[in-house]
């Protein structure tokens, strides 16, 4: 090779190394939170059809069918939407803003998924165990299977102990017992379950239980991120707060976030309202077991199912860390591998079609369940416009978040209303964030 060839070479080398390295660069940044409102048309969405999502949650304001909303729009990690209405609080007339702290509810449940596939990172679970290798008081864990001849209940074994992939996907065959009027589903009311002393407690109680069927024969929204809760505790070493606030909060910036409202911050907390059927809009009238938490304190059982409160920042940052297949601003919480396993669906395909569900989750062909959350595994097969593999949950105040990968879109909806579906906020904004989309490719 001649000497020209040679310089011609290493100039190439150094040129492509240099684009590589600046790629790298611009991969690594864009791993990050940036909290300036981008344009819309920047990342394909057009302004005057997001304008569609502004009227319906404006509208819902001013019907006083919710009393504020905080939402957050991003793609490709750029916020291109981010809006307050409303009030946090009617009565004082307080206006939302976006450092609003919310009951987070059920929106827990993903942040649970994620401690403990930290935890299956380090080697201390497999999804094929029986739970009990982690909880030896459900080694004898019982079967509903009817009634007997004098009215009793039957129970029977179950045909295999159940394991933690059908505790993390809701098919163990735990219950709430809230939302059911089987024999099982009044056992779990009488026992009490969250008016337990501790985590400790609350998994002695469930040990006496049975099981609504068979392990991996049915889907019930459950107790299950609860059990998840205490198996965090003992694999950890820590209380639950205290690795969510080391291992994910912290690194996270998700500042606000926790278990309880600190005195100091008090004043920045949403009253939670209630659906009134009476007038169709909002009271204060506390009804429920969701209202029987004040948030003051530390709770003595923190709850991995529903215990969490934050603003939508912090569940932003949350969620794109998701989309960003496990890191936020140059903090790894999971490795690519287990956001995947976390998000992909793990409810057998016979179950698909049997009528399970909670609230607006169905599970049907296309829309099923992974770990602690819904995944879309063929949206236009369950009637949706997200793209393929976007995974969800929400909270029992109305809460709302979606990871949609295909798209690279993330999007958090925070109000605080507890019943009453109408207008279905979560959906609608669905259809109408889609509708806004209209270059895909940029």
């Amino acid at each position: 090779m001649t000497a020209r060839l040679l310089r011609t070479a290493a100039l190439v080398a150094a040129l492509a190394f240099s684009l590589s390295s600046a790629v790298q660069g611009q991969k690594t940044a864009s791993r990050t939170v940036d909290l300036t409102v981008a344009r819309p048309e920047s990342v394909g969405f057009d302004s005057q059809r997001l304008d569609r999502l502004h009227t319906l949650l404006q509208k819902a304001v001013d019907d006083k069918k919710l009393a504020g909303v905080v939402t957050i729009l991003a793609r490709h990690g750029k916020v291109v939407d981010y809006r307050t209405y409303g009030a946090r609080d009617m009565a004082s007339n307080t206006p939302m803003t976006r450092d609003t702290i919310f009951r987070d509810y059920s929106m827990t449940k993903p942040v649970t998924a994620v401690a403990m596939m930290i935890l299956f990172e380090e080697g201390k679970w497999l999804p094929t165990d029986p739970i009990a290798r982690y909880i030896p008081e459900f080694a004898h864990l019982k079967v509903y299977a009817g009634k007997n001849d004098d009215g009793t209940v039957k129970l029977v074994d179950p045909d295999h102990q159940p394991t933690m992939a059908e505790l993390m996907s809701h098919t163990a065959g735990f219950t709430y017992g809230l939302f059911g009027n089987t024999p099982v589903d009044q056992l779990v009311r009488d026992a009490k379950l969250f008016q337990s002393a501790n985590l400790q407690e609350f998994v002695e109680k469930v040990a006496k239980l049975p099981l609504l069927y068979q392990p991996g024969k049915g889907w019930t929204y459950s107790i299950s991120m609860d059990i998840e809760g205490y198996i965090v505790e003992k694999l950890s070493g820590q209380s639950l707060p205290d690795f969510y606030r080391d291992r994910i909060f912290q690194p996270l910036g998700m500042k606000d976030a926790g278990f309880f409202v600190p005195k100091d911050k008090w004043q920045r907390f949403a009253t939670q309202y209630f659906h009134d059927p009476k007038t169709g809009g909002l009271t204060t009238e506390a009804t429920g077991a969701v209202n029987a938490r004040a948030y003051t304190e530390q709770p003595p059982m923190p709850s991995g199912g529903g215990g969490m409160v934050s603003t939508a920042e912090d569940y932003y940052r949350f969620a794109q860390m998701l989309g960003y297949n496990g890191e936020l601003d140059g903090k790894r919480i999971l490795a690519p591998a287990s956001v995947k396993l976390m998000t992909t669906n793990h409810v057998p395909e016979p179950l698909m079609t049997m009528g399970f569900g909670i609230g607006s989750q169905q599970i049907r062909p296309g829309f099923g369940y992974g770990y602690n959350c819904a995944v879309e595994y063929d949206p236009q097969l369950a009637n949706l416009p997200d793209g393929k593999g976007t995974f969800l949950w929400d909270g029992a105040a109305g809460t709302w978040f979606w990871v949609d990968p295909a798209n690279d879109i993330v999007f958090v909806g925070m109000i605080q209303r507890i019943g009453g579906g109408e207008p279905n906020v979560q959906y609608l904004s669905r259809s109408l964030v889609y509708q806004a989309l209209i270059d895909p490719a940029k």
